[in-house]
């Protein structure tokens, strides 16, 4: 793993194109926002982010640091969003994932309050 790869993952997310991320996904990878129920397969999760998508006008990941162990990489950031009423919010997110022998994602949570993105 290398911080250029955390770096294209995260720009692919920041440009809030779903197959672009989906581009660095095994077709049957799972992914896990916070404590919601698993998007099982490149299919499901691109549905997910794009559900996600549809309720705020952008995201930016600020790299804040990041380990790599093997073939898992964590990356902790500082993540601003632009809300659909206009008004942005930073707040902390940890995003952590296992890439297979051929350097596909199979395995990507995201951890993070989302409140804030909500909140009036």
């Amino acid at each position: 793993m290398t911080h250029e790869l955390t770096e294209r993952v995260l720009a692919a997310v920041d440009s809030m194109e779903p197959g672009a991320f989906a581009e660095f996904l095994a077709e049957d990878a799972r992914m896990v926002f916070g404590n919601a129920e698993p998007l099982v397969g490149r299919e499901a999760i691109i549905a997910g982010v794009q559900g996600f998508f549809s309720t705020i006008n952008g995201l930016r990941h600020h790299i804040v640091n990041q380990w790599y162990v093997d073939a898992d990489t964590v990356a902790e950031t500082e993540v601003t969003y632009s809300r659909l009423d206009g008004k942005s919010v930073s707040i902390p997110v940890v995003s952590i994932w296992h890439t297979r022998a051929d350097g596909l994602i199979d395995d990507y949570r995201v951890f993070f309050d989302v409140a804030p993105v909500y909140a009036p």
